[in-house]
């Protein structure tokens, strides 16, 4: 598996990988399928994605986006990652966060942030096995399916 910066080429199979989560109901809110030209609206030239291939396939990702507009938060990071289901537990997942904390670091962030479903035990320990520590939870955070979830809000620090 072989991990890349992404590029906008890259946004069809994002979209089917993203698409993918959304259906499972295991790693996001977001409940409307996305297109390939929603993809590519992550691209803003300072927030890095990093893809990770295998046989020329893109088999998952990793992305980061805008925590808050203010100032002072430039340098933290929302960070997201997706695997495809069929290379789900094979170390796809890994290989792409651990590049993204590697770009997001030498582009000068100092933090990364994200929420996990509290049942989300792979993406947990995922995480976790890279750094980022779980610093409490966010309760009936979202409506999913008219289900109030719970999300577990975690933090990885990039500054040595």
């Amino acid at each position: 598996m072989i991990p890349r910066l992404a590029t906008l080429h890259d946004a069809p199979q994002m979209a089917a990988i993203y698409n993918e989560g959304i259906e499972d109901r295991v790693a996001t809110f977001e409940t409307r399928p996305r297109s390939a030209e929603d993809v590519r609206g992550w691209f803003d030239g300072r927030h890095p994605i990093v893809v990770v291939e295998q046989d020329g396939e893109i088999v998952a990702f990793a992305s980061t986006s805008t925590y808050r507009a203010r100032e002072c938060y430039s340098g933290i990071a929302e960070v997201s990652v997706y695997v495809a289901r069929k290379f789900r537990r094979l170390g796809a997942g890994r290989v792409a966060l651990d590049e993204l904390i590697h770009v997001a670091k030498e582009k000068g962030f100092w933090k990364l942030v994200s929420r996990v479903f509290p049942e989300n035990r792979a993406s947990r320990a995922l995480i976790a096995s890279l750094g980022f520590r779980e610093v409490g939870v966010y309760e009936k955070h979202g409506l999913l399916d008219g289900e109030w979830r719970d999300v577990v809000i975690v933090e990885r620090h990039l500054l040595a």
